[in-house]
């Protein structure tokens, strides 16, 4: 009979590879049951570690990967350089993969790393990313998993944020002070949690204000750059339309621009605007633009120093981690 492995032993058992690995290490992360399960059958089927492979898997690449949507958006490109200066102190090389917004893609780059290609991954997910079995999986397999930004809900690990609901709250009680009676939200995908944040700090600041739900719209805008104008050119064409808009992601607030000059609307008279947005041009823009600015060197660099915690140190509980740092509210022309 052929020694058996450590797949034998987890198939035996119905559990992951992972998980008998972890127990045959004596994890904190295996309940004790699990383990004395493990350590008999192991001991039943004379089971004998691999020296040899367990060594390779303790080598380190010296790499991390960083997984965003884009590097369009200016939170990631400059998140990207805190993140970097982190690594390099640490003598590791940074791999950036963009999943351009497909779950399909951000899945097959995730399922590259179950080979130990990286030693850690900093992560911001796709829009369309609802279900995280992928990343779980990853997780699963021993790979450290840091979240900034982005991130799913029902995963269990690390996460790096800001305060969404309550710079989105804040933005909205300014337009509100400023006499807006009709602001509007818009809004760039559902699944998103950082959106879903910034939407409730929306309706809670509305609902305080006393503004009936007819007034207060949220503008659910998707597609190429070419769309979203023209979906915010049918929503300025209306009667009825927003005296202000809180645009919750960067690549919103340019259409915004050229809806407005189009049909010759005029910012702030007319229509006033804030955006979630470190775009280094918003203070030149015409008018200038207020924004809600985002800590995105601090997160990047943040996340990248957890990430290196739970690389370096195998008893620190990376998951157990949750850090907010807040953003700031920069007023300028577009909402005066």
């Amino acid at each position: 009979m052929s020694k058996p492995t450590i797949k034998v032993l987890a198939k035996e058992l119905g559990l992951a590879v992972s998980t008998v690995s972890k127990a045959l290490r004596d994890s904190h992360e295996i309940s004790q049951d699990t383990k004395d399960k493990v350590l008999k059958l192991a001991a039943q089927l004379n089971y004998i570690p691999n020296p040899y492979a367990s060594s390779l898997r303790r080598q380190k690449s010296r790499t991390i990967a960083v997984v965003i949507p884009e590097v369009a958006d200016s939170f990631f490109s400059i998140a990207i350089n805190g993140i970097e200066e982190v690594a390099r102190e640490k003598g590791y090389h940074v791999l950036i993969y963009l999943t351009h917004e497909s779950l399909e893609r951000e899945t097959e780059i995730l399922n590259e790393f179950k080979s130990g290609r990286v030693d850690g991954l900093l992560i911001s997910v796709t829009r369309d990313t609802c279900s995280g079995t992928h990343i779980t999986e990853a997780i699963e397999a021993g790979l450290p998993v840091v979240f900034f930004d982005r991130m799913c809900e029902d995963i269990k690990a690390a996460r790096v944020l800001t305060d969404d609901y309550e710079s989105s709250y804040q933005a909205t009680r300014l337009l509100i002070e400023r006499g807006c009676k009709k602001p509007a939200y818009l809004s760039i995908s559902p699944n998103l949690s950082i959106n879903q944040k910034r939407e409730a700090g929306y309706l809670a600041a509305v609902n305080e204000a006393g503004i009936e739900t007819s007034q207060a719209r949220i503008i659910s805008c998707d597609g190429p750059d070419d769309k979203i104008t023209e979906q915010i050119l049918i929503l300025l064409r209306q009667p009825n339309r927003p005296d202000g808009i809180i645009a919750s992601v960067e690549k919103l607030v340019p259409p915004v621009y050229f809806a407005c000059k189009e049909l010759g609307i005029n910012i702030p008279e007319e229509i006033r605007l804030i955006g979630f947005t470190n775009l280094t041009a918003s203070p030149i823009l015409n008018p200038s633009l207020s924004t809600v600015t985002q800590p995105a060197f601090e997160i990047g660099k943040t996340a990248a120093a957890l990430l290196f915690k739970g690389i370096e140190k195998t008893s620190f509980d990376l998951s157990r981690e949750k850090l907010i740092i807040p953003s700031q509210l920069q007023l300028r022309d577009s909402t005066l």
